[in-house]
């Protein structure tokens, strides 16, 4: 479980640290993930989507 230290009373500092955390542990990656059942086939086509997307923006910024 993540904690963050409430420091002076600054509860908002505190929340922007906490969701800072969670972002950076995937959490909400791993939610949105674990929403609905994707089908074999459509995760490998959305893999295969990104790598392509992937290679293009590398390809981009090599230029």
């Amino acid at each position: 479980m993540t904690h963050v230290a409430v420091k002076n009373g600054n509860l908002d500092g505190a929340l922007r640290k906490f969701k800072q955390k969670v972002a950076r542990d995937g959490i909400p990656s791993e939610i949105k993930k674990r929403e609905a059942y994707d089908k074999p086939g459509i995760k490998r086509r959305e893999a295969k989507k990104a790598g392509i997307k992937n290679s293009r923006k590398r390809e981009k910024n090599r230029d």
